[in-house]
């Protein structure tokens, strides 16, 4: 494996372990708060309604695609460009008309603003309330089991202190990215709810190197701190991580990039979740284990039985 970290290398992560984990929680704070005040963006997955993808042949401006709608009623649609000047979107409350009939609908009113014909309806979704409402139920719950079975593997393959820093961590990554698609006003659909998924089976294996690594060397360095064995385990798997990481990264910064806006907000999700996964790795993960393990109430115990 390509070393990017030379062997023996003994940078002091666990040593700044408390401004680390300060960071996170402002970061974090600062999530919620937009999530409080703003929300999120839903897409039409979650809270219902009609979307329309129009494309035109010439550069289009909004305020004539939304004088066109006026006559239908869907004026006060949310209308924006969609990948380029040429393409736009239009996303309405649920209506009582068809797939078909929004089509015949809008093409009908568009005509008269553009009448050489120059467009093409190229997408034309609806999701009603109700569905919307389920969509989302079941979107928490497939986190919400997702993180659960996560604690128990953990918990199961290595003990108590393990699985309760990886599920922090895992609250962590998620929280730090549902905080960004808030402030970012990115739209939130199914396809964060896959980023989200994805993140929390990318940052467990991260996790997981670094335990195992941790497990190995509680046996071969019994004489040593626990911090110390922490911290060495996590500079032997750095240049693992580092490897791993970036390229996951890299594939996801360039379907950031050049993916178009079909994937925006799933690979921006993915750019902040590996970042997010990585950083827990090392600096929430771990260090929850080490607070565990040195908990007065531990300490008390141990002394008892010496």
């Amino acid at each position: 494996m390509i070393q990017f970290i030379k062997p023996g290398t003994n940078i002091n992560f666990i040593g700044i372990r408390k401004t680390a984990i300060t960071i996170s929680v402002l970061l974090i704070v600062i999530g919620l708060i937009s999530v409080a005040i703003k929300g999120f963006n839903y897409g039409i997955d979650f809270s219902g309604g009609t979307m329309v993808q129009l494309l035109f042949k010439e550069d289009v401006h909004i305020d004539k695609v939304r004088k066109g709608l006026t006559g239908i009623n869907m004026g006060d649609s949310t209308i924006q460009h969609y990948g380029g000047s040429k393409e736009v979107i239009v996303r309405a409350k649920a209506t009582p008309e068809t797939l078909e009939d929004i089509g015949k609908k809008i093409k009908g009113a568009l005509s008269s603003e553009f009448l050489n014909g120059g467009f093409e309806i190229r997408r034309v979704e609806m999701v009603g309330p109700k569905v919307g409402k389920d969509l989302r139920q079941k979107a928490l719950l497939s986190l919400f089991y997702a993180m659960l079975f996560m604690l128990a593997y953990i918990w199961w393959r290595f003990e108590f202190a393990f699985g309760m820093g990886a599920m922090i961590a895992l609250i962590h990554d998620v929280l730090i990215t549902i905080g960004v698609i808030s402030i970012t006003n990115i739209e939130f659909d199914l396809t964060i709810v896959a980023a989200l998924l994805t993140i929390v089976g990318y940052s467990i294996n991260d996790t997981i190197v670094v335990y195992d690594r941790i497990r190995e060397n509680l046996k071969n360095m019994r004489r040593e701190s626990y911090a110390t064995i922490i911290n060495k385990s996590i500079n032997e798997t750095l240049s693992r991580t580092i490897l791993t990481s970036f390229t996951v990264f890299l594939v996801a910064i360039i379907l950031f990039l050049f993916g178009g806006e079909v994937i925006h907000g799933f690979s921006l999700a993915m750019v902040v979740g590996v970042v997010a996964g990585t950083y827990s790795s090392i600096y929430i993960a771990s260090p929850i284990v080490l607070f565990w393990e040195e908990r007065p109430s531990k300490r008390l115990s141990e002394i008892k039985k010496t």
